[in-house]
């Protein structure tokens, strides 16, 4: 057993040492037509001009463009959130507030995409008075409000986390609540705020389909480089724009295979960074002088700027939003402003003021999920009749249903799981139980965070040239249950690990002293009350595999078929990318786009509303 546990564990290793090579095997010839310095620095994209041109430094700047906007915006937002959560709402609020702001992580990204489509764009045409709202602004304003769920969660999560001991000491010296969150609660979770940050940011980098459609898909650089209003194009977006109509094996081929291994190469070093950083961070943590000195009223004066910064950060975030590119001057001089009066008010008034701040924080987060679901709920509910769940599509979509999307959409999920599932819990079992440090477990927890932050439209690159294509898979529900299974991998290896962490060493070692074997422990005593945290793995994985476009865009799906598919060698429908094709391909559909979104949100949430009863049952269960 232990050697089955073994190689399970070692595929997430393998698996992203593999789509590395076979990217890089497939980019290398582009450099018989340019070389590397060329590609990574010329300004111009135009692969189908008279002269092709493959350079992808304005792809990457439009790519990091769009990324700061976004944290510039879920930042802030994000971190207040948490804070309301962790330190401010009383428990009724904090069970309405917290899963309202995971409901934001339950909405498609195509969803978000056609809401910024649709919504996003069209205020800001209007309100910015230009030509097209699709512009780094609404890329941005998106890609920030899809990266608040995790933000706040995984902060939430790192202050709650914080020991009582550490608020009662500060508040006995005499500070205030915001003294004590400010100089006390944030620095003690500091690692955990990081970590949050960089997973809201890795998911900002590897976004694909809300980018593509609301970023304009302009590969120019901003002139002035500040215009938020001008249209850019990132890599994501150039791989899932041209992709598909792209003659196999011709130079404009390898040069996107070359874009993928750019893109590939920034998510893997800024998870190496993470885990460095974090590391480092946590060694400080555990060290007895660091705690103490997180609490020494020394550093006063060189935490308050950056409280000041946070209030600031908020405060752009709020304008932004509101009225524009204009409000950053605004923005700076409040934050002067600030900076300057920040001796002379009171701690109770500071207490206002931030708490005041907090407070906006959260507000804007629930306006966000309010506005998105009230647009998608009352545009789509009319569209919605048996006909349209069952029937197959008419007229380019403009008539007919979306019976075969669903049960499609059902097909790829329930073959991703059946791939991921029993290869990620065997992976969890053999790091958690028959490993106690050492190289191997740490390389292979590394491939699985790297297989992580893999961006989604990485795995269906791959999914096309080695399934699709190498192993003449050919466009098929197979290659797309392959796809998505290696992409929800690391989800369920994660997350079954931290719950056979959570099982206390008590019942294994009473197991052992009654003469059980190693797996015998691990079958009838461990596994059984892990199973709510198995369970939780799964519901991200099934959530996220339903949800997601870009990893079937090139693997399994077609927009209009009649019938359901009768092997898994067939092409088959899937909701996700009907809608991103009735959205951007197809006019006068917009009943059955607000309907298709509405029934895609609606999958995605019950399936995650089924999965948490299953889950509280055997929680129940376990507690009897």
């Amino acid at each position: 057993m232990r050697s089955l546990w073994f190689i399970t564990a070692i595929f997430a290793v393998l698996a992203i040492f593999f789509i590395l090579f076979f990217l890089v095997l497939n980019a290398y010839p582009i450099t018989d037509s340019v070389s590397i310095y060329e590609f990574l620095a010329g300004e111009t994209w135009n692969p189908s001009g008279a002269s092709p041109a493959y350079g992808v430094f304005t792809l990457i700047i439009g790519t990091l463009l769009v990324t700061i906007g976004a944290m510039a915006i879920a930042i802030p937002l994000g971190i207040g959130s948490a804070i309301f959560i962790a330190e401010l709402a009383s428990p009724r609020v904090k069970n309405i507030a917290k899963p309202a702001i995971e409901l934001l992580a339950a909405i498609p990204s195509v969803v978000y995409g056609f809401f910024g489509l649709i919504v996003l764009t069209s205020w800001l045409r209007v309100t910015c008075n230009v030509p097209s709202g699709e512009s780094w602004l609404a890329g941005s304003i998106l890609l920030g409000i899809m990266a608040l769920p995790t933000i706040v969660s995984v902060s939430e999560d790192a202050i709650a986390a914080v020991p009582r001991g550490y608020k009662e000491g500060s508040l006995a010296m005499g500070a205030t609540h915001w003294q004590t969150i400010q100089r006390v609660i944030v620095p003690a979770a500091f690692s955990g705020i990081t970590a949050a940050v960089i997973l809201g940011m890795g998911r900002a980098i590897g976004e694909t389909m809300a980018v593509i459609m609301v970023a304009g898909n302009a590969a120019i650089i901003p002139d002035p480089i500040w215009n938020v209003l001008s249209p850019v194009r990132t890599l994501t977006g150039t791989l899932g724009i041209e992709m598909g109509e792209v003659a196999v094996g011709s130079a404009h081929y390898h040069a996107l295979f070359g874009v993928a291994v750019v893109l590939l190469a920034i998510a893997l070093i800024v998870n190496l960074g993470a885990r460095v950083i974090l590391k480092k961070i946590q060694e400080k943590q555990t060290a007895t002088g660091t705690r103490r000195q997180w609490l020494r009223p020394a550093t006063k004066d060189a935490i308050r700027p950056y409280a000041y910064a946070g209030m600031g950060a908020a405060l752009a975030a709020l304008l932004l939003l509101t009225v524009g590119a204009a409000a950053t001057a605004t923005t700076i001089a409040i934050v002067l402003a600030l900076a300057l009066v920040k001796r002379k008010i009171s701690a109770k008034t500071g207490q206002k003021v931030a708490f005041g701040l907090v407070y906006a924080s959260i507000t804007m987060v629930m306006i966000f999920l309010g506005i998105i679901l009230f647009d998608i709920i009352t545009n789509g509910i009319p569209a919605l009749s048996w006909e349209f769940l069952t029937e197959p599509p008419r007229n380019l979509g403009r008539e007919g249903g979306i019976g075969p999307a669903i049960v499609g959409t059902l097909y790829l999920v329930a073959g991703a799981i059946l791939t991921a599932l029993p290869i990620g819990i065997g992976a969890a079992i053999y790091l958690n139980e028959y490993t106690k440090g050492g190289r191997i477990p740490e390389l292979i927890r590394a491939g699985a965070d790297l297989l992580n932050g893999t961006p989604s439209i990485v795995f269906g690159l791959f999914g096309f040239a080695f399934l699709v294509l190498y192993l003449n898979f050919g466009v098929s529900l197979l290659a797309g249950m392959i796809t998505l299974g290696l992409m929800i991998l690391p989800t369920v290896i994660r997350t079954t690990e931290e719950a056979l962490k959570s099982i206390p060493d008590s019942l294994r070692e009473g197991s052992f002293a009654l003469g059980a074997t190693k797996w015998q422990t691990i079958w009838r005593c461990v596994l059984p009350p892990a199973v709510p945290g198995i369970l939780t793995g799964a519901i991200l994985s099934i959530g996220r595999a339903a949800g997601e476009t870009a990893p079937i865009l090139f693997t399994a799906v077609v927009f209009s078929k009649r019938f359901l598919p009768t092997s898994v060698t067939e092409p088959v429908m899937a909701l996700p990318y009907h809608l991103f094709i009735l959205a951007t391909n197809v006019p006068g559909a917009s009943q059955n786009q607000y309907g298709t979104a509405l029934v895609l949100l609606l999958l995605v949430m019950g399936i995650y509303l089924i999965a948490i009863v299953i889950r509280n049952h055997y929680q129940k269960a376990i507690t009897w």
